[in-house]
């Protein structure tokens, strides 16, 4: 998107073409310049560069085995992190975009293989970074407007990101050394006054129409930009801050029982529950017990925050049975994996996987109360997980099974 110093000026389309985009003046503002899309795209690189390794390490948290229980605030603070440094990227990407915009009509589209190739990855890397903002923020809304599964396209189409974005640094490289290692041009020295009877120039924005505001100006409206969205947003994550994010799509003590809910048991289909509710672990030794036979099991309380990969999260007390004296009494394998299954009968987190670095942590509970009282229904009534450093959807609700893994 920026030329290079040894690159031979665009010829000029023929007149048919000269319309729209391609006419002389079409982009009249002076403050494009490679300097300005070079600090931009540094900052955007930087932003996008955490945001991808901060979503990295949310996917593994969902699919990764040897993924940790301590530290217990881990996923919070990545996943926090994550969504926090999306939204900023979506003020950096429309000022990188505007800064941009004329390099996308130059002409010819493409002078050669190599230039055909960069501009190529080009087209790649503004398509996935677009999916990549646009699904990230409707789907912490949590409007699913996108008609597809979110976490696979989103995985895919960051990978997709990443490689066009560094064939496109490696082809920009000479010019972004240039640019960023080049202090700012010094002020130039102001016009002598005019004598007695002489006419006063016009000043450089009357001569030129361009815009007064200077690229300093605009680099800090846009970093002002971006730091008013983590502040409007971040309090779903940092409680201090939940007064002044107003922008925050949830509040992390808003809910049944003070805590958010994303899918509530009406919407996931749980029938009301009676005495004839079991939870049933299938191990070597198949024990099926009541909700009063659970009560009267060793109680245990943790403190423990519920994290969402939308973003927000919320510290709670819970309180219940330990997973692994649940599975001790069933004659589980302290080493390998158990599922645990849900009353909800349809959905892609109807069930989850615990792996032994989990389910032998004292911390993971099949919990019966939250902050003192019996669970909510839309809180997993009448049992729920809960376990240390794990995302919300794998905090499965309404347990009616524990099971071997086959």
């Amino acid at each position: 998107m920026l030329q290079r110093p040894d690159e031979p000026m665009n010829p000029v389309p023929r007149a048919a073409l000269r319309r729209g985009p391609f006419r002389d003046g079409a982009f009249p503002s002076e403050l494009r310049s490679e300097r300005l899309s070079a600090w931009l795209g540094l900052w955007l690189g930087v932003a996008f560069g955490i945001c991808f390794l901060t979503g990295i390490v949310s996917h593994g948290a969902q699919e990764w085995a040897f993924w940790p229980s301590r530290p217990v605030q881990l996923y919070r603070v990545t996943q926090g992190v994550h969504v926090a440094t999306g939204y900023v990227c979506v003020p950096l990407l429309l000022a990188k975009f505007w800064a941009v915009y004329p390099k996308l009509f130059t002409w010819p589209p493409a002078r050669d293989v190599g230039h055909a190739v960069s501009r190529g990855a080009l087209f790649l890397l503004v398509a996935s970074a677009l999916v990549q903002v646009v699904s990230g923020v409707l789907n912490t809304a949590r409007w699913y407007a996108f008609g597809f599964f979110f976490t696979t396209v989103h995985y895919w189409s960051a990978w997709t990101c990443v490689g066009a974005l560094l064939i496109h640094v490696g082809s920009q490289i000479a010019v972004l050394r240039r640019e960023l290692g080049r202090t700012a041009r010094p002020p130039q020295t102001p016009p002598t006054a005019p004598g007695p009877g002489q006419p006063r120039p016009p000043s450089a924005g009357a001569a030129t129409g361009t815009n007064r505001l200077s690229r300093r100006t605009l680099l800090g409206a846009v970093g002002t930009a971006a730091g008013v969205v983590t502040l409007a947003t971040a309090g779903q994550t940092v409680p201090p801050l939940a007064r002044i994010s107003l922008l925050a799509p949830r509040q992390p003590h808003r809910g049944p029982q003070s805590l958010p809910v994303n899918r509530t048991a009406a919407g996931a289909g749980i029938p009301p529950i009676d005495a004839s509710y079991r939870l049933t672990c299938a191990g070597p030794t198949t024990t099926s017990l009541t909700l009063d036979a659970l009560h009267h099991l060793d109680q245990h309380t943790v403190t423990l925050p519920i994290t969402c990969v939308e973003g927000w999260s919320a510290t709670a007390d819970w309180t219940g049975v330990r997973i692994r004296d649940l599975l001790d009494l069933a004659g589980f394998d302290p080493d390998a994996p158990v599922r645990v299954v849900s009353l909800q009968r349809r959905g892609n987190y109807r069930s989850s996987v615990l792996h032994p670095n989990h389910h032998r942590d004292p911390l993971t509970l099949l919990a019966l109360h939250l902050d003192g009282e019996p669970l909510a229904p839309d809180h997993g009534y009448p049992a729920r997980l809960i376990a240390p450093n794990r995302p919300g959807v794998q905090q499965t609700k309404w347990v009616t099974r524990v099971e071997r893994l086959a």
